[in-house]
């Protein structure tokens, strides 16, 4: 992994960049597709041609990171991405994730089986219209199923051509270090924002080994934390979630944020927190705020 700080820019170039393990080049602001699918995650969005307009946008404002998963939908949030972008531009890279099943809406059941594993690889491959993905990661570890037989069923698809890298989601630090005895490990992707630092050690431990850390649920939801979001906000004259975003760009040069939503205005606000430049001030009194309510 690779970073390089940006400078004051309209889209996300302003984020820097981040280069994925030493062979992909990602501007450090992506976008998270799984909002664009039905309520629960589930079937399609109530606005197709919405939805095709949000991911369009995104890349024309420099997106060049999207992430998504079979089990948006299922199915659909892959269809509709392919729908939207291919044939896809040079530097776009489409990072998806398998190990889930969905019974229902909101439902989400185990299954990183290698039966399944390889299953849900050719069905990305497929909706996608991919003959190889670019990151696949492992959606999250199966109790009931050895890492290490997750792991050897990705990394023979990667021997095969299928997957050019691999990633982890929803993992410890143990986790990732298993997985790595098997193949290279290039990002981890877990819940995570300022308020909310459970994985504060899997951050700092992706910094120092090089993998990128993809955070998801951006946006801290607590009542003192948010007060303390809104405070800043108002007084840069910008949105709360752009601060909550900034913070996380300042947190790390091995972060990769990937705010998602299925407006347009919505994601040019979030494209602008790329270029917002936080102070030390901010950043460490919204650090304070974390650590009281931990």
């Amino acid at each position: 992994m690779k970073t390089n700080a940006g400078k004051t820019s309209s889209s996300v170039a302003g984020s820097g960049t981040i280069t994925l393990g030493g062979e992909l080049t990602v501007n450090r602001l992506g976008f998270g597709a799984m909002r664009l699918t039905g309520d629960g995650i589930w079937g399609p969005p109530k606005d197709r041609a919405g939805a095709i307009a949000v991911l369009r946008r995104a890349v024309e404002l420099g997106v060049n990171f999207i992430d998504t998963a079979d089990s948006y939908g299922p199915h659909v949030n892959e269809e509709l991405i392919a729908e939207a972008l291919a044939p896809y531009p040079k530097d776009l890279v489409i990072a998806t994730k398998g190990g889930w099943n969905r019974p229902g809406p909101n439902q989400w059941t185990h299954d990183a089986s290698p039966a399944h594993l390889r299953q849900a690889v050719e069905g990305s491959l497929k909706r996608l219209r991919l003959d190889r993905i670019d990151v696949y990661q492992l959606h999250t570890p199966d109790p009931v199923v050895p890492l290490a037989a997750s792991m050897e069923t990705l990394a023979n698809m990667q021997s095969e051509g299928k997957i050019r890298l691999i990633g982890l989601s929803n993992v410890t630090v143990e986790h990732i270090e298993r997985a790595q005895k098997i193949a290279p490990i290039v990002s981890v992707q877990n819940r995570y924002s300022f308020a909310d630092r459970e994985w504060d050690y899997v951050v700092d431990y992706c910094e120092r080994n090089g993998i990128a850390f993809i955070p998801w649920f951006p946006l801290g939801a607590g009542t003192v934390e948010g007060r303390l979001l809104e405070r800043i906000a108002r007084a840069r004259k910008v949105k709360p979630i752009q601060v909550a975003l900034a913070w996380l760009l300042k947190r790390s040069p091995a972060m990769l944020p990937i705010p998602g939503t299925s407006s347009i205005a919505h994601l040019e606000e979030n494209v602008q927190a790329a270029s917002l430049q936080m102070s030390e001030e901010e950043y460490l009194e919204l650090n304070g705020v974390a650590a009281l309510a931990s």
